[in-house]
Order: structure tokens, then C-alpha cells, then sequence
């Protein structure tokens, strides 16, 4: 059985060789991305079963996607390469700071091969959370078929819903984003979202009144991200306010969203309080932008019980 189970889009991103405007890097190095499968790979490396269900490119892209994701533990039994569709792209720019911006080839994905029917609800059967995020129906509008059919499964099944709005400008408008995604907030059970994210949903972004307002729905866990302020969660009646944890040095924040998700579903699966959740989950978040890459510094459950104190790393 595995624990947590996500539908996404996977990736080849290509990262520079050097910080600065992309249109002066010379070189890039391949690399695996996609938020839904990151989160997949960080709840794996914490020790939990995960897997993924996509559609890649029948090209050598797409078998490379395929084998980092098996290397990483992860089920990729619901994985199908398809013709026609090569896997996508992304390049990254990064500045000095550790920002970036993202340049996307991904109009002919071979999730756009995907449809609501092709979902094994036996698959379902065998899970505990099904992970979502904004970016799988912004890549078409079509794919909030398949979402719907995925959220109806999970709740036949009994499987808890996890929703990470993800919202990305550069793949649709605001506008679109809240009219899609304000839609999928009555079936979550577990909402990890960025406050900025929150004000285009719902138009709000102070932390208690987003949960005030998201309490019609009857949301389990509510997880805000702040990022360099913190987190804020709900659950049960309690609110929470996590400090931040501070990264030694930022070089890359692509990544950190999917760490703190990974941190709050390990925490909500270990029937943890909410306080140690977001603290495990902030922690996390903090390690992923002190390494340049998508996944590469999603930590090791030890590696954040050492960062926590918790335990003691020999070093040398």
C-alpha cells in the first residue's frame, strides 16, 4: 500500500551553469522536476511509500524521468510513455539571491494524453492521501476532468485529499487560477498553501483570515506558507503559528513549497501534534533552498532530525 499518491506532470529541467540572465549561460546540466512528483521523492526520502501517476514522452527524456523516480523508491506502476507527446521542458534562470524565473516547453504534454477514465480506481484503493496541485489543470483546462475523477475516487476509497494550489502566472492568469482552483477547496481534507496564493483564491492573505473563511469547508489540516516568516496551520480548532527556520544561505527556493508539503503530510501520517508538523515542515523547507536544484535538496528523514537537534551527525 503506499501512503501518499500524486497525478502530475514530470519533467526534464535544464539548470545553468551560472546565475544570471539565461540569455548569457552557456551550459545547463539535466535534472528531473515537477511539483507533484517532488513531493512524491520527499515523502519517500522521509520513509514513506509513495507513487505517481503521469503520462512521458516515449522518448529517452521520458525513460530518464522514469528511472530517477524508480531510483527514488517511488511506484511508477501508473507511469504510461505515449507517442506523439515529447516529455516537457523547463529551463532555469537564477539569480545571485537564489530567485529565479522558469521557461516552460510544455505545450504538447503527454499528460494532454491523459483522461479521467484511464485512472485505476483499484489503485486508489491501495492508498492513504492523494496528493493535487494547481499546476496539473493549468497545463489544460481539460485536466480538471481527471482531477474531479481523482477526487472522486479518493473519497469512495476513503483516501484524505492534499491540495497545494502551486499557482504559476506564467501558465495561466489569476483570474483562471481562482476559478478553477476555488472550486477544488470543498473536497480537501489537507490545504498547504502559499498566503500569496490564498489572496488570488480567495482574496485574502492575513493567515487567521483565510482560515476563518476557509472553515464553510470544513478543511482537516490548513497549512499557510509564508515563507521566510514562517508557516500558520489549523487543525482541530488549534491555530498555530511556526517561526521560520533560517537557511545557512539561499542558492535555489525551487523546491521549498514541495519540502514543507512533504514535512505536513509525513507529520499528519505519524499522527504528529501540529506544532512539531509545521517546525518538522519548515525545517525541511529551509534545507531545499541551501541546494540548487528541484529535488536535490529534499532531505532524508535523519537529515532533518540532525538539522532538529534531534539527533547527533558525525560529520568526520
Amino acid at each position: 500500500m503506499n501512503d501518499v499518491i500524486t497525478i502530475g506532470e514530470a519533467m526534464i529541467v535544464f539548470n545553468p551553469s551560472s546565475t544570471g540572465p539565461m540569455k548569457f549561460v552557456n551550459s545547463f546540466e539535466k535534472k528531473v522536476a515537477g511539483a507533484e512528483l517532488n513531493v512524491a521523492i520527499g515523502c519517500s526520502r522521509l520513509g514513506l511509500k509513495s507513487g505517481f501517476i503521469s503520462n512521458l514522452g516515449n522518448d529517452e527524456f521520458g525513460k530518464h524521468v522514469q528511472t530517477f523516480a524508480r531510483g527514488e523508491g517511488i511506484d511508477v506502476s501508473q507511469v504510461k510513455f505515449v507517442d506523439g507527446y515529447p516529455t516537457s521542458l523547463n529551463f532555469k534562470e537564477i539569480s545571485e539571491d537564489g530567485s529565479g524565473r522558469t521557461f516552460y516547453y510544455r505545450d504538447k504534454s503527454p499528460v494532454l494524453a491523459m483522461t479521467p477514465d484511464g485512472l485505476d480506481e483499484e489503485y486508489f484503493k491501495k492508498a492513504k492521501i492523494l496528493h493535487l496541485t494547481g499546476i496539473f489543470p493549468a497545463i489544460n483546462p481539460k485536466n480538471i476532468e481527471i482531477i474531479d475523477r481523482a477526487i472522486s475516487l479518493a473519497k469512495k476509497h476513503g483516501l484524505k485529499v492534499s491540495f497545494d494550489p502551486n499557482i504559476r502566472l506564467r501558465m495561466w492568469s489569476k483570474e483562471e487560477a481562482k476559478n478553477t482552483l476555488a472550486k477544488i477547496l470543498p473536497h480537501v481534507d489537507i490545504l498547504l498553501a502559499g498566503d500569496e496564493e490564498m489572496e488570488i483564491i480567495i482574496g485574502e492573505k492575513e493567515p487567521k483570515v483565510i482560515i476563518e473563511k476557509l472553515k464553510e469547508f470544513d478543511i482537516s489540516y490548513i497549512a499557510i506558507k509564508q515563507g521566510d516568516k514562517g508557516s500558520v496551520g489549523y487543525h482541530n480548532g488549534e491555530y498555530v503559528e511556526a517561526p521560520p527556520v533560517k537557511a545557512p544561505k539561499v542558492v535555489d527556493t525551487v523546491g521549498a513549497g514541495d519540502g514543507f508539503d512533504s514535512g505536513v503530510i509525513y507529520g499528519i501520517l505519524n499522527d504528529w501534534p501540529l506544532k512539531k508538523t509545521l517546525q518538522f515542515a519548515n525545517t525541511i523547507g529551509s534545507m531545499v533552498v541551501g541546494v540548487i536544484g528541484d529535488n536535490e535538496g529534499l532531505p532524508y528523514y535523519e537529515d532533518v532530525q540532525g538539522r532538529l537537534g534531534e539527533i547527533e551527525r558525525i560529520e568526520r
